[in-house]
């Protein structure tokens, strides 16, 4: 299965960091917060990837190259502006075939084992869903045995943990250019095609500056731990 890691993000909120770092270079208790991902595919036997870019990009590129001395093998996406989520993947189909592949956010931070996900017969997506965190507490979806739907009015959903299985068929209809995912989950889960999964280990959202030192803090623990 290959994979690819969404890294196009300008990072607004993580300014001043941002202004001439690209946040996935951004260190995350002591190495960035891409390379935390490449070496959980790594030992998960997921080593083809796909990467895209578009903010300070060639700088991702010099930092990692081909991913040989990660043990991957890395194909850059290359964005003129950013495409978004959905355009993101959308432009990559060409890179990542015609088989289902794994998703990730690149500007989470998580332990999670990529070793187990799959994408049952029938299903456009599989999502893993997290606990709420404190900036967004009334979730994203309803996970009900296995299967994802869409929160009525008054119900509180997980939190869609930016971690996917994806089939290409989910974008591929979709015009080239710059588009969200997030209406595309949301039509899978209403006409049935969307299952997933609960994640209760370490996850974050690394969306500002202090989240990014949680998530340090979190990392840090983890290695005292020694896990």
């Amino acid at each position: 299965m290959r994979a690819m890691v969404l890294a196009a993000g300008k990072g607004e909120r993580m300014r001043p960091l941002t202004l001439h770092t690209p946040k996935p270079l951004l260190p995350v208790a002591g190495k960035p917060l891409l390379q935390w991902h490449l070496e959980a595919l790594a030992r998960a036997d997921i080593r083809q990837l796909v990467i895209n870019h578009a903010w300070l990009g060639e700088q991702i590129e010099a930092r990692f190259a081909d991913g040989a001395a990660l043990g991957v093998d890395i194909q850059w996406s290359r964005e003129a502006e950013p495409l978004e989520t959905g355009g993101g993947i959308r432009q990559a189909l060409p890179l990542l075939g015609a088989q289902p592949f794994v998703l990730v956010n690149g500007d989470i931070w998580t332990d999670f084992d990529f070793s187990g996900l799959q994408l049952p017969v029938g299903k456009l997506a599989h999502l893993v869903l997290t606990d709420n965190p404190p900036h967004h507490p009334e979730g994203d979806f309803v996970l009900q045995q296995g299967v994802v739907t869409n929160p009525d009015a008054e119900q509180c959903g997980l939190t869609y943990s930016g971690i996917a299985v994806i089939h290409p068929a989910l974008v591929a209809s979709q015009v080239p250019g710059r588009f969200a995912l997030a209406p595309l989950l949301r039509a899978a889960a209403d006409s049935g095609q969307l299952s997933g999964e609960y994640f209760a280990g370490n996850w974050i959202d690394v969306g500002t500056p202090e989240r990014l030192q949680q998530a340090t803090h979190a990392a840090e623990r983890m290695a005292c731990s020694g896990r």
